[in-house]
């Protein structure tokens, strides 16, 4: 047994292999145990990767765990691209000024308070303030629509919230990018040009970028005739291409990929491709927040000498958990009430705002490795241990909002109302509403395929597709053989 262990820890490729092997497995593993309690997967990922870690079993090796640094830039290109197809313009123009009113309030209002308790209150260095501020705006929008997806709430507050969620990302994008450049070039002469102005120019230089690739995308995939392998080869080449180019222009590919996104769904309405990248990117989003796990600190956190300046690391991870939460409550309150939002919208929109993983733990890779020392380190590990929080008290947060704001119910007459009588209409019985309503629900459930998630709906129809056209090159060929013999 000893000797097996050495020889995988002797060789880099079967350590690298055994390692992703285990990260797998021990990434579903652990969902089937967070399933019954009913939590996203994201909580089992890190769960899984902090068990895995030098925390606690230890069992991935270093080099591994640092050699696998790529798939923080992979699997944010496929948030941020998949983030895109919230943004269509029809939907934006009916809300658009409004929502941004709110995403504003709540977003800076949370990266405000985190940055007066990091900088006025605990004493802690300028960037580390600034980068831990920012990320604070940033929000999960995986489990907050996989919580209306479960309970099937509808209405103004789940169109709002949706909104709010997508637009969430891009100021959290720009603001993680304004703070670590204004981190990176703090004390420097030209602080103000490289901390504000050239954010700013770098940004909209990264964003038209993805708009030009969201076009070729459109223009390759525009045949009818391309058949799903060569679509999500052609997807993922761009994607790739797209951030090989951020890569080496030392620019995040973050916003490019939103902009090629939203771009290419504006350009052809087809949110198949979307689908089709969301049945394809769980295993890459599995191994992401474990490896995330694996950075995990539990350690620093704990151990009474753990800090960063003179605060303690649990006192900053406390105090960001609650002021973050205070800043999305409030802000989406007073943004709902300038913007006149009925009142059940805002009293519980910013409930539904507290999930943070994706985007938070992949700017929070990036932004250690920007910090670099102890003070990078720390700031990973306050976003890894305060998202594992986030992700338990999130989405049933979540649910309560969705619940007293009317958005959906578990009783069958608040589902299916009861229609109004005429003068000449007799009431009718129990027996008889019952069965009316259960008709209604039927006739309004979709045929055959309701139980299929919309991913595997999309991959079945592609597959069909291609057989069809395997057996007419088939037939076609054979008739041509048949006449040849003839």
């Amino acid at each position: 047994m000893f000797g097996f262990v050495e020889k995988i820890n002797a060789s880099s490729s079967t350590a690298i292999i055994v390692s992703v092997a285990l990260m797998l497995f021990s990434g579903f593993a652990m969902t089937r145990i967070t399933k019954k309690l009913r939590l996203p997967n994201v909580t089992a990922y890190i769960l899984v990767g902090i068990m895995l870690g030098p925390s606690v079993m230890n069992l991935v090796p270093s080099r591994v765990i640092s050699g696998m640094d790529f798939l923080s830039d992979i699997a944010l290109a496929f948030i941020a691209f998949g983030t895109g197809e919230f943004f269509r313009f029809s939907e934006l123009k009916k809300n658009g000024a409004r929502t941004v009113v709110i995403t504003v309030f709540e977003a800076l209002l949370a990266s405000v308070l985190v940055f007066v308790i990091c900088w006025s209150v605990l004493r802690l260095s300028l960037p580390f303030s600034l980068v831990l501020a920012a990320l604070a705006s940033a929000t999960a929008p995986a489990s907050t629509v996989m919580t209306i997806r479960q309970t099937g709430a509808k209405g103004d507050f789940v169109s709002t919230l949706l909104q709010v969620v997508a637009l969430d990302d891009i100021v959290a994008l720009v603001a993680y990018s304004i703070a670590i450049a204004a981190a990176s070039s703090s004390g420097s002469e030209n602080a103000a040009f490289r901390g504000v102005i050239l954010p700013l120019l770098t940004n909209t230089g990264v964003v038209l970028l993805g708009g030009v690739f969201g076009f070729f995308l459109k223009l390759l995939l525009m045949p009818k005739t391309r058949s799903t392998d060569n679509r999500l080869i052609i997807a993922l080449a761009l994607l790739f291409a797209l951030c090989g180019v951020c890569a080496v222009l030392d620019i995040s590919p973050l916003l490019g990929c939103m902009s090629m996104g939203t771009v290419y769904i504006n350009l052809t309405g087809d949110d198949k491709l979307f689908k089709q990248l969301n049945y394809f990117d769980p295993p890459i989003l599995l191994l992401f927040f474990v490896r995330s796990g694996l950075n995990f600190r539990m350690d620093l956190l704990l151990h009474p000498s753990g800090s960063i300046g003179n605060a303690p690391l649990l006192l900053v991870g406390v105090l960001y958990f609650f002021f973050r939460i205070f800043g999305k409550y409030f802000g989406a309150f007073f943004g709902c009430m300038i913007v006149k939002k009925p009142l059940k919208i805002r009293n519980y929109l910013g409930l539904a705002l507290i999930p943070q993983a994706g985007v938070a733990i992949g700017l929070a890779t990036i932004g250690a490795r920007s910090l670099g020392g102890e003070t990078g380190g720390a700031l990973e590990t306050i976003i890894l241990a305060s998202s594992v929080l986030y992700e338990l008290v999130g989405p049933a947060c979540a649910k309560f909002a969705l619940w007293r704001s009317g958005s959906y119910s578990n009783k069958l007459e608040d589902l299916v109302p009861e229609a109004e009588l005429t003068s000449l209409e007799k009431p009718k019985s129990q027996t008889e509403l019952l069965i009316e309503r259960i008709h209604i629900i039927q006739a309004t459930m979709p045929p055959e395929l309701q139980y299929h998630v919309e991913e595997e709906n999309a991959f079945t129809e592609a597959a069909e597709a291609q057989i069809t056209a395997v057996r007419h090159e088939i037939d076609h060929h054979s008739i041509k053989q048949r006449k040849g013999l003839h």
